[in-house]
């Protein structure tokens, strides 16, 4: 296993070259003939022609060097490397003897070269590495592909999707075709192949020290299946009483998970969700929700807590161990998370609290129903490097998207990156897999020496993400599939918004207007939240200052956009 970290002097390096390669047009391979490209241009009708599910015929088996398939172990006759990049994750860091890499050689007889980078570096290097034409060929981990599309520098993958069946089955046989729509940019074309799972995950909520919410008189698990804020602020309210708190609820990340949370059911945009146009589906048109009726209801309501003591307004600027050491000593007794995160703190609180019992509540619903926080089956994915294209040629390309497709899409490929090596790191019970006894993962044998991730390289974010219901459980404590059993029967899968399809010029043009928006926005929200501005008597001072910075303007140029676009939609 051939692996480089990412030095400074060659990123200084990449950055000189950037600014070259990015005006440079040249050195593009086309889509192959028979990709059906001239059919996906943006000019072509509905969006059934834009998201394809067909698979490509097999030329001439015999000529291959390799082996591919739904059902195949792909297999090439001769080694090959495939260069890529790697988010090296502090919780996991790289080693080189990982039983990871060694198992994906003996399966298909490929190995990597990776470009190494800690995992805080990552979007920023990655950014100067595909920008500077230099990146490896493999560029997984990416979140947002849009800043990269004008360059020229990674591979319209669209236009060769139909040579990759395990991926084209995800799509196919999942109803992926939807969530693809939102990665379409201007050209009527997607850029990265995203992780896909059959279902959409549980997400972020409210963890609760279940033993004092019991204690305080509150049956959670009977309230959640139909409460609203207004239920959930009533059940707060009893466990403030009951412990004497200061606060019942103290958060992290400066308050963006738990307003992003709490702004679904309110049909708004807050937190981690800010920064986005919502779209109503009946008016097929988009609006900016944060000057509607809702918001001021839902700002309302969150002062609301923060004025009666609920929710600490120290939420909004304390660091994340802050607000971690409040719950794990007592000081407050709920916190947004997702399961992951339950299941590493709990030895945290029952360290000090061992009668302590964690659990994941429902999110409230609202003024927006009842909705899932997660509503897209994708997760991060893969790009693609035009280099790679360049350096390959058509034919070995078209081979290392068959083992891209075997290693990330496959149900084999999908159970060696989560679960390792059968018989070595775990075995089948049935349909159950049992992690072997001395290694631990996700809460499975707690006291075990190894760990999966950490001591194998198995069940890591660059290649475990992804795939069936089955496998997705396969991980889960017998608490986690609970939680993810009473959302899908208690709460509902929201719309997916279509995008617009800005071109880059549009792009920048709303830009223009957005950034200001968004600032203002956001330091009203705060303000709003805390009490340092009077919802009451200055909302319309807040919309005149929107107003004055353009939102009129750029609902309008977005929706003129999006009437320009949303045949290609199938609008």
């Amino acid at each position: 296993m051939k692996a480089k970290k990412v030095l400074a002097l060659m990123l200084a390096g990449a950055m000189v070259l950037s600014m070259a390669a990015c005006g440079d047009e040249g050195g593009n391979s086309s889509a192959p003939e028979n990709s059906g490209a001239e059919n996906s241009d943006a000019s072509s009708g509905g969006s059934e022609e834009l998201i394809k599910t067909d698979v490509a015929d097999s030329e001439s088996e015999g000529e291959l060097d390799y082996t591919y398939g739904e059902g195949v172990t792909f297999h090439s006759n001769e080694p090959v490397v495939y260069s890529m990049m790697y988010s090296d994750h502090e919780n996991y860091p790289y080693q080189e003897n990982w039983r990871l890499w060694s198992a994906i050689e003996e399966k298909t007889n490929v190995t990597f070269d990776l470009t190494i980078i800690a995992r805080t570096d990552y979007e920023d290097k990655k950014s100067v590495l595909v920008n500077s034409g230099d990146s490896p060929y493999i560029i997984p981990k990416t979140y947002s592909e849009g800043q990269y599309v004008n360059g020229g520098q990674v591979v319209a993958i669209s236009e060769w999707v139909q040579y990759m069946p395990n991926y084209q089955k995800c799509v196919k046989d999942w109803g992926i075709d939807q969530y693809l729509k939102v990665q379409l940019q201007a050209d009527g074309k997607y850029y990265k192949l995203p992780g896909i799972w059959e279902a959409a995950g549980g997400g972020y909520a409210f963890m609760i020290r279940k033993d004092v919410w019991d204690a305080a008189g509150v049956d959670v698990t009977e309230l959640e299946k139909t409460w609203t804020y207004e239920d959930f602020y009533e059940a707060c309210k009893k466990v403030k009483e009951y412990t004497g708190c200061d606060y019942v609820i103290s958060d992290y990340s400066k308050g963006d998970c738990l307003l992003n949370i709490v702004a679904a059911s309110y049909g708004v945009a807050a937190g981690w969700g800010f920064g986005t146009l919502k779209f109503d589906h009946d008016k097929l048109e988009f609006y900016y929700p944060d000057t509607t009726d809702n918001m001021k209801e839902y700002l309302t309501f969150l002062n609301k807590m923060v004025k009666e003591g609920i929710l600490d307004p120290e939420s909004f600027s304390q660091d994340d161990d802050t607000a971690r050491a409040k719950f794990f000593n007592g000081e407050s007794f709920a916190m947004t998370a997702n399961y992951q995160q339950l299941s590493d703190y709990t030895p945290n609180v029952t360290a000090n609290f061992p009668e302590a019992e964690l659990y994941m509540a429902l999110t409230p619903g609202g003024p927006a129903g009842f909705p899932q926080m997660e509503n897209s089956k994708l997760e991060n994915g893969i790009m693609i490097a035009q280099k790679a294209l360049d350096e390959l040629g058509e034919e070995e390309f078209i081979k290392m998207l068959r083992f891209v497709d075997w290693l990330w899409y496959s149900p084999e490929g999908q159970m060696l990156s989560l679960w390792g090596v059968e018989g070595e790191t775990y075995t089948m019970e049935g349909d159950t897999v049992k992690l072997d006894p001395g290694i631990t993962y996700n809460g499975l044998n707690p006291g075990a020496e190894k760990k999966l991730n950490v001591d194998y390289g198995f069940a890591g974010g660059v290649f475990a993400y992804g795939g069936s219901s089955w496998l997705k459980t396969s991980k889960m404590s017998e608490g986690e599939r609970d939680f993810n059993n009473r959302i899908f029967e208690y709460r509902n899968e929201r719309p997916i918004d279509p995008p617009y399809m800005p071109s880059e010029e549009e792009s920048e043009e709303l830009n223009l207007i957005s950034t200001p928006l968004g600032d203002a926005t956001k330091t009203w929200i705060q303000k709003f939240i805390v009490g340092q501005a009077d919802i009451e008597t200055q909302w319309d001072e807040y919309k005149a200052e929107l107003e004055g910075l353009g939102v009129q303007n750029y609902i309008n140029r977005v929706n003129e956009i999006f009437q320009n676009n949303k045949s290609k939609l199938g609008y």
